[in-house]
């Protein structure tokens, strides 16, 4: 029988995680990607440059609106795609492009000992003036290979904005 409520009750506690997904955005006309400066008031890195992204949410797998029902399982199509989507226009007032390209990925622990597994790509900025989300962020530029070092990142910004530029100017 499929699941008709989502629940932690029968979750193994140990095997928990946030799940995370970025997104670094590449601006085509000039070969810049998008950083954000992170609110001081943020628990995981405060006042530090970022790039859009977000935790998967129980509202984004609506057990009532499944896009596919694989025998007893209730599939979510292209959570990930819609959750960044989601998350630069929230935090950066972009719109980005439907192809993702696979970064990386990261499994910590943050300072309120929450575990989280992260999994970041890039994706080609589509259109949007850039406007940081208020509370969330308060600064951010547009940034090549050699500026970002300029700017106060999480590490691994500087690569990760790198692989960005080198996987969609071939």
């Amino acid at each position: 029988m499929a699941a008709t409520n989502i629940s932690l009750d029968n979750a193994k506690r140990e095997k928990l995680f946030y799940f995370v997904a970025n997104v670094v955005p590449y601006r085509e006309s000039d070969g810049r990607c998008l950083i954000l400066k992170r609110d001081m008031r943020e628990k995981v890195h405060p006042g530090k440059y970022a790039v859009p992204g977000g935790k998967l949410e129980w509202k984004d797998i609506d057990p009532k609106k499944p896009t596919r029902l694989n025998g007893d399982v209730l599939d979510f199509q292209d959570a990930v795609e819609r959750l960044l989507k989601r998350e630069a226009m929230e935090e950066a007032g972009i719109e980005i492009g439907d192809e993702l390209v696979y970064i990386n990925s990261v499994a910590f622990i943050r300072p309120d000992e929450v575990p989280v597994v992260l999994i970041k790509f890039a994706a080609k900025y589509r259109s949007g003036e850039v406007k940081p989300e208020k509370g969330g962020f308060t600064d951010y530029a547009w940034v090549n290979e050699g500026e970002v070092a300029r700017y106060d990142c999480i590490e691994g910004i500087g690569e990760e904005v790198a692989q960005a530029i080198r996987a969609f100017s071939r």
